[in-house]
């Protein structure tokens, strides 16, 4: 009994790995032959496909897997060049978050910094990019304190950012 079981079980596990390649479109196949982009659809499956899973919720208005993510990527590769003397703590492409560790200008330097830049859009627009500055400073005891009222500096970050992005899209040719 036990070896009719084994050899029935071989001739299914070999049954299902033959064939699959011998198919022959018909003359209404009208998938045939399919573009790169369908074919890269079917690659990625029904996750980031159609009817699929989006990143930030709602009805995908494409059904291009490329479109799920909804960060522009010259303010990605802009805020990127930005920090990129600071250490990154956590940067997420899809979720367009980049966070930066404390880092002073020197090694003598008496202030540092941090940064939260946030992604927000697809769109290479000034409201499209978020950027929280803290800065803190040395007191005489050893400690850092936090200074309040760093707007400024945020704004400023966000402008360079911008500035940088447009610059890398018109490079670009887009």
């Amino acid at each position: 009994m036990f070896k009719k079981g084994c050899l029935l079980t071989i001739c299914v596990v070999l049954t299902s790995c033959s064939g699959g390649s011998n198919y022959v479109p018909s003359s209404d196949d009208s998938s045939y032959p399919k573009t790169r982009e369908e074919r890269q659809v079917e690659e990625m499956g029904k996750l980031t496909g159609e009817g699929g899973l989006t990143i930030f919720g709602g009805k995908s208005s494409s059904s291009k897997a490329t479109h799920a993510i909804n960060v522009n990527s010259y303010l990605w590769r802009a805020s990127l060049d930005t920090v990129h003397k600071m250490p990154v703590l956590s940067a997420d492409p899809f979720g367009g978050s980049i966070i930066t560790d404390w880092h002073k200008l020197n090694s003598e330097s008496k202030e540092r910094y941090k940064l939260n830049i946030y992604i927000v859009g697809h769109e290479l627009r000034s409201d499209a990019i978020r950027v929280s500055a803290f800065k803190q400073t040395l007191d005489k005891n050893g400690n850092w304190g936090d200074i309040i009222g760093n707007d400024a500096l945020a704004t400023e970050i966000e402008n360079k950012i911008l500035l940088k992005a447009r610059t890398i899209k018109y490079k670009s040719g887009r």
